[in-house]
């Protein structure tokens, strides 16, 4: 039984239908035990290598093994200032969990399990007693990136200011990640500790309108520019112009940080009956489980196999087990109205050809056979990139020609002082990987600024 995990309890399946409540509930103090108890300590801790901030993740779970769990809370967020977050969103099977040595025989260390068992059961109270080093650092949007560079930036002295164009402070992990997946508690809890260490968040102020990234230079030692990418993709198909045509962005933030989904609230959200998704990805199944619980009959859309989908797969295992239906191997090509609104949409199917660049099977169009999905909402989930407001206010540091910030291996711009990470500057990742960017772009700030 050792090269089995221990399993996680879920809500169960009716009640997930029609709730907002989060569906993974954790391990207890007992299945902590079991599963911290697999870790073998490896001398060579290959897990290590595959965390993107860092964490000694042998030494956190050797302090569970002897419920220490305080202790284990410490030592993660020595390197990782948004456990709780990272516990339940991380795409921990591509990243620490897939080196994990016991994955070679069996089931990998639920790594991702531990660490949000430490974050949610521990009595740490923060220390806010840091020296400051007399310099002053703004950062561009709260999101995973901005976030990580404050935690970092302020334990190394800085005096921190981070400039969030909503009025509600987290980035994708408040308007984009369902309440289901990512609790807003936790989101809260984490952001408020990085209060508590100093950090000011200045809300409504976007950055290229508000104040200008000219501005933020003057003002400020250096600047971290995380501002995400969260301008939507579309597919340029006939149709898309119709009411009831949006994108996951808009779908998701009206229901996330506006709470569409509550009719104590006045944001507008239209109860659909049928809801198709155009998409593979984590943004597709939020979607998808999104439009579920509202009451609709759901139908993803996809234009590989599931095995090419981009998703992980707990997100699409439980997307399944809710009853959304997977259309996949299907494109969609025209979206069909009457009076101004979708009524459906024509797909062609699709047959795998040979493997892209991403790794993938290519899809091929199959002549003459298509499908017509009926529908009163399609949601388009097909990726995102930067809002093109600063680029479009300063020339101050070079952009590609994806409209994403150039940086060099320190996430500094061709600007000097002037440092950038997240999706920005890779394009829509994980929320990790922004983590690393802006944790780096802290430490290499700080290198730059004290010549160390």
């Amino acid at each position: 039984m050792e090269n089995k995990r221990v399993e996680m309890r879920l809500l169960n399946d009716e009640e997930r239908k029609t709730t907002f409540k989060e569906v993974s509930l954790g391990y207890n103090h007992k299945e902590m035990l079991e599963e911290a108890s697999r870790c073998l300590n490896c001398k060579n801790p290959l897990c290590v290598s595959g965390c993107p901030v860092g964490v000694n993740i042998p030494k956190f779970i050797s302090y569970l093994k002897e419920d220490k769990v305080d202790e284990a809370y410490k030592e993660i967020i020595k390197q990782n200032s948004l456990p709780g977050i990272c516990g339940r969103v991380c795409p921990q099977e591509k990243q620490c969990e897939g080196k994990c040595i016991r994955s070679l025989k069996g089931e990998s260390v639920a790594i991702g399990r531990l660490e949000r068992y430490a974050s949610d059961n521990n009595n740490v109270i923060i220390n806010n007693k840091i020296t400051p080093n007399g310099k002053k650092i703004a950062i561009v949007g709260s999101g995973p990136a901005g976030l990580s560079c404050a935690a970092e930036a302020i334990k190394l002295g800085f005096d921190v200011t981070i400039y969030e164009a909503l009025h509600a402070s987290g980035g994708v992990l408040t308007y984009g990640i369902p309440e289901f997946r990512l609790p807003k508690e936790i989101v809260k809890k984490e952001i408020d500790d990085l209060i508590k260490l100093g950090v000011k968040i200045k809300n409504d102020y976007i950055v290229g309108r508000t104040i200008l990234v000219s501005d933020l230079i003057k003002e400020n030692d250096a600047i971290f520019i995380g501002s995400g990418a969260g301008v939507p993709r579309f597919m340029g198909i006939p149709g898309e112009n119709l009411n009831g045509v949006m994108s996951a962005n808009e779908f998701l933030t009206r229901t996330n940080l506006m709470k569409g989904y509550l009719d104590s609230y006045d944001t507008p959200l239209k109860k659909a009956k049928k809801v198709v998704v155009v998409g593979g990805g984590n943004v597709a199944m939020d979607a998808s489980r999104c439009a579920k619980r509202i009451g609709a009959d759901v139908t993803l859309v996809y234009r590989r196999s599931k095995e090419e989908m981009p998703a992980r797969l707990e997100e699409i295992r439980h997307a399944e087990e809710e009853g959304i239906s997977f259309c996949t191997l299907t494109n969609p090509i025209h979206i069909n109205g009457n009076d101004g609104k979708i009524v459906s949409v024509t797909c062609q199917k699709m047959a795998l050809g040979e493997p892209d660049e991403s790794g993938r099977r290519s899809f091929i169009p199959i002549p003459d056979a298509y499908v017509t999905l009926d529908c009163d909402v399609l949601i388009m989930a097909i990726g995102n990139y930067p809002n093109p407001i600063i680029k479009d206010t300063t020339s101050l540091f070079s952009f590609s020609n994806k409209a994403l910030i150039i940086v060099d291996e320190n996430q500094k711009t061709t600007c000097d002082n002037v440092y950038a990470g997240g999706d920005i500057v890779t394009g829509a990742a994980t929320v990790i990987s922004a983590m690393g960017a802006g944790k780096k772009a802290a430490q290499s700030i700080y290198k730059a600024l004290f010549n160390k």
